[in-house]
């Protein structure tokens, strides 16, 4: 038994490991060099939404299926409360977060984490970069970098063959089975292939296609998003098989675009004000807490003009205990004395900001303050409001951050089943054929949060068992 891995993730190298440990031969394809491997998963803390090493978090299915998709036939949603022997082929290939495979998620992720554990990584209930949130969140200790740099030399160890600067170009088929790999140093053959190679956020064609000419103002979080170019996902559709996820959406961070470490992020916003470059308030800072909703700001920041907005704040945000934990940004921010030497800095009318802040001012209404959690303090007959931590903006210094959308990854994937088997337009299983990670589409509308590195472990993992023949 040969499998072929497309990717050096947590998808990838979970998939990788957990092959090689059932008995198969091995060899992963990654297109970065070595020590920049790792995509996605070696620049993040990889929050996982966890209650305990064994139990997801309690909204975990909630949150998932409040976000499953678009307006769905309700003929095909009463069969999807069948067994998932009896779907049709519509329902089979239908572009929804499947309930049968959520439920595999669930289930196998206390599991994989164990797995994990056993090959030599820790987990913890770490400080996150959250001031105020909603969930728990288990993290590794090291962060990605240390699921990647783990799980490679375990890899290694079992034998796995690492081929790096070598890219995926197309899936070979024979009788509509997939038979192995080209590749840009040639085909290899496979019993298998797991296509692990994240997601299209590195590719401004397909990003430009999908998500929009707007596209253009976004950027990878993090230095190894700009990798995932979309390959793994093409030569699978290029077979026939289904889309799933959706493809004009992405998840959607908060970051400094000035700063080139890996994510800048700036949530510290619901204790300021966001302004356009026009010096004009447009979304509601403050909805809750910050890690349930920064997405949801963060895509109002993406539909401004350029793309980017201007996070204003005054000396009051030192009431905000550890606020720079929650600014994640190596560069200073721009401050002035006054409002008007503010606005010249940030290239910003003048005029205008100074409307914006007196209105805002003119709406704090009394009350009290409390920075660590959802407050209730909210602005009165001001559109759009601020629902919470509404304080005035009054006190010099005056700080300002600069705030894009960063795109973390795309949400546009394949269709894939329980065992992570790629789904084709008929419903059916593609012989020989796997995805995991970000190829693998899962997530509509709102990302649910700290999920996707979870997702790429147990889904790497559960493709490797079952084309090894040892699926559980």
């Amino acid at each position: 038994m040969h499998i072929v891995v497309v990717g050096s993730g947590i998808a990838g190298l979970s998939a990788a490991l957990s092959a090689a440990e059932a008995g198969a031969k091995v060899t992963l394809v990654e297109r970065a060099a070595e020590g920049e491997h790792g995509g996605n998963t070696r620049h993040t803390e990889a929050y996982l939404r966890m209650k305990s090493m064994d139990e997801v978090a309690d909204d975990f299915v909630d949150h998932f299926m409040a976000n499953a998709g678009g307006y769905t036939d309700p003929s095909i949603v009463q069969e999807m409360v069948r067994d998932h022997q009896d779907w049709s082929p519509l329902a089979r290939a239908q572009s929804t977060v499947d309930p049968d495979l959520l439920g595999a998620f669930a289930e196998h992720a206390g599991p994989t984490l164990r797995w994990l554990e056993q090959a030599g990584l820790k987990f913890d209930f770490l400080p996150t970069a959250f001031i105020t949130t909603t969930t728990t969140r288990l993290l590794p200790v090291g962060g990605g970098l240390a699921m990647v740099e783990t799980l490679t030399a375990a890899c290694k160890d079992k034998g796995v063959e690492f081929r790096f600067e070598t890219t995926a170009r197309s899936l070979v088929t024979e009788g509509g089975a997939v038979k192995g790999l080209a590749t840009s140093r040639g085909e290899i053959a496979a019993d298998a292939v797991i296509l692990a190679s994240g997601g299209f956020e590195g590719n401004a064609e397909m990003l430009s296609r999908y998500v929009g000419p707007g596209a253009i103002n976004l950027r990878p979080v993090a230095r190894g998003g700009h990798y995932n170019k979309g390959e793994g996902i093409r030569m699978a559709l290029d077979i026939g098989a289904a889309p799933n996820g959706d493809f004009g959406s992405y998840h959607a961070e908060p970051v400094d675009p000035r700063s080139g470490i890996a994510e800048p992020a700036i949530f510290t916003f619901p204790y300021g004000v966001l302004v356009n470059t026009s010096g004009e308030r447009f979304t509601d800072e403050a909805p809750g807490t910050v890690d349930a909703h920064y997405e949801s700001v963060t895509r109002r920041i993406y539909e401004q003009r350029g793309g980017i907005a201007w996070l204003i704040c005054d000396a009051k945000l030192d009431d905000v205990p550890n606020w720079q934990k929650g600014s994640r940004t190596d560069q200073p921010p721009v401050t002035a004395d006054t409002l008007e030497g503010l606005a010249r800095a940030i290239d910003v009318p003048a005029e205008a900001l100074a409307a914006t802040i007196a209105a805002y001012n003119a709406s704090c209404g009394a009350g009290a303050f409390d920075p660590l959690k959802a407050d209730g303090l909210s602005t009165n007959g001001l559109t759009p409001t601020k629902s919470n931590w509404a304080r005035p903006i009054d006190a010099a210094p005056y700080r300002a951050w600069p705030v894009i959308s960063a795109n973390v990854f795309t949400f546009g994937g394949l269709k894939a089943d329980r065992h992570a088997r790629v789904i084709d337009l008929d419903g059916n299983p593609i012989p020989g054929l796997y995805a995991a990670g970000e190829t693998m589409g899962i997530y509509y509308r709102t990302y649910t949060g700290s999920t996707s590195v979870l997702r790429g472990a147990v889904f790497g993992r559960q493709a490797a068992l079952h084309a090894a023949g040892a699926a559980v």
